[in-house]
C-alpha cells in the first residue's frame, strides 16, 4: 500500500488490485506531470511500472527476503494524454534467485494500451 506521505501518492499513484497474481496501480495524467506534447512524462510512466512489479515481485519471495529491479525493458507504445494511467503486473516466473514480470499500462480513458514491460527482480537474502 502507498502510504499518504510518500512521493508516491503525491504523484496521484493508487492502489487499484492486489493479489498474490497481480498488482494494478493507477496514476492520474495531470499539467504537472506531462511532458510538451501534454502526454505522462515516459519517466513517470517508467517509475510506475517499476513500482506495481516490485510490489508484486515481492510479494512471491520468502519472508525474510526481498527484490531489486536487476532488468527493466519498456516499449512505448502510445502516449497517455487522457488517463489515469493503469499498471497491471503479472508473474512470468518465480524463481530462487530471480523474478520476471510482465507489466501492462494501459491509458483508461482512451481504453488504449499504452506500453509493455517485461522487468527481472533479483531476490535478496536478508543480511544478518
Amino acid at each position: 500500500m502507498i502510504e499518504r506521505e510518500h512521493l508516491l501518492h503525491r504523484l496521484g499513484m493508487r492502489d487499484v488490485e492486489e493479489s498474490a497474481e497481480r498488482m494494478v496501480i493507477e496514476m492520474d495524467n495531470r499539467p504537472d506531470l506531462v511532458n510538451v506534447r501534454g502526454a505522462l512524462q515516459g519517466g513517470l510512466v517508467a517509475t510506475l511500472i517499476d513500482i506495481a512489479a516490485g510490489r508484486l515481485a515481492r510479494n512471491v519471495v520468502g519472508p525474510h527476503q526481498d527484490v531489486t529491479t536487476a532488468d527493466m525493458n519498456v516499449h512505448f507504445l502510445a502516449p497517455i494524454v487522457e488517463g489515469p494511467a493503469r499498471a497491471e503486473a503479472t508473474i512470468v516466473r518465480a524463481g530462487r534467485r530471480i523474478v520476471v514480470t510482465s507489466v501492462d499500462v494501459v491509458d483508461v480513458g482512451r481504453d488504449r494500451l499504452a506500453t509493455r514491460a517485461t522487468l527481472s527482480f533479483a531476490v535478496l537474502d536478508a543480511r544478518l
